[in-house]
Parts: structure tokens; sequence; C-alpha cells
């Protein structure tokens, strides 16, 4: 498989709050915007955030849309996560936040350790240390036990 990520895109209910935070916070670049009158028939505005690896995080306003009811899920069922070099460099993560007076909570996976938090949007963003080293092959166990739940599940 030759895919790489590319961006990812996510709606912003405030792009100033949006542009303030991408920027000033998690020290992203605005690399560009783009913008136009009818996007499912509302005007709309695309901020293009690089992030250091050069992949971009795309956040999208509608204006005129009004953000959807929360769901029944866990609130990081769904995050965007980010990797730092060392469980060190997130000492640095830390201090920023308290700075910026951002609620955050810590979570220990194994080796890798992370720090997660909300953007202005609610999107719980997490950072974590070590980087995440996957297997470029399928891992046979997991394969197994993925189809074994999903059995269970279907039974």
């Amino acid at each position: 498989m030759t895919l790489k990520t590319d961006h990812i895109v996510y709606p912003t209910w405030d792009a100033a709050a949006c542009l303030k935070f991408y920027r000033d916070v998690m020290g992203f670049t605005l690399a560009n915007t783009a913008c136009g009158n009818d996007w499912g028939g509302f005007p709309w505005l695309m901020l293009f955030f690089r992030a250091g690896d050069g992949r971009e995080v795309v956040r999208v306003a509608l204006r005129g849309v009004k953000r959807p009811k929360s769901d029944e899920l866990p609130r990081d069922v769904r995050h965007l996560a980010f990797a730092e070099k060392s469980v060190i460099a997130l000492q640095r993560w830390r201090q920023k936040l308290l700075a910026a007076k951002i609620v955050f909570w810590e979570e220990t996976h194994g080796r890798q350790s992370s720090i997660y938090f909300e953007d202005p949007d609610g999107t719980i963003l997490e950072i974590t240390a070590p980087p995440t080293r996957s297997s470029k092959i399928t891992n046979r166990a997991a394969l197994l036990a993925a189809r074994k739940w999903i059995k269970e599940c279907h039974a």
C-alpha cells in the first residue's frame, strides 16, 4: 500500500477562534484559504493549516450552519493525533496548554504517553510521544482478533 495521509477536513463553528488556536497554540502555519458561495447552499471558508510533517489540517466554516447536538459517544472516540519526538518534549506542550488556559488530560498507552485536549470546536486533539511505528504488513494476530470480535458482535 502506497497511500499516505494528505489532509484531514473537519468543520469549524468559529473561524476566528479556529484561526487563533491553530496558529497560536498548535503552531501550525496558515498555508492557504479558499472560499465560495455555495457548498451545499452555504457560503464557505476553508482554512488550510500545515502541520510539522507537511500534511494539512483543514477546517471548513459554513455560514449560517448551526453546531449539531452532541451524540452519546465518548468524547475522545473521534480525535486527531499528532506526534512529538520524545516523552520529554510533551513537557513543552503541558506548559503551553497551561499558559493558554486549555484543560487537558493525560494517558499512557504502553510505551507512549499522550496529552488530550479540545480545540475551540470541541474536536479532541492528542499529542503523543514517541511517534507510533506501525508495521507495513498486516499483523496476523490483530487480524484474527478483529475477525473474532466482529463475528461475536454479529452472532
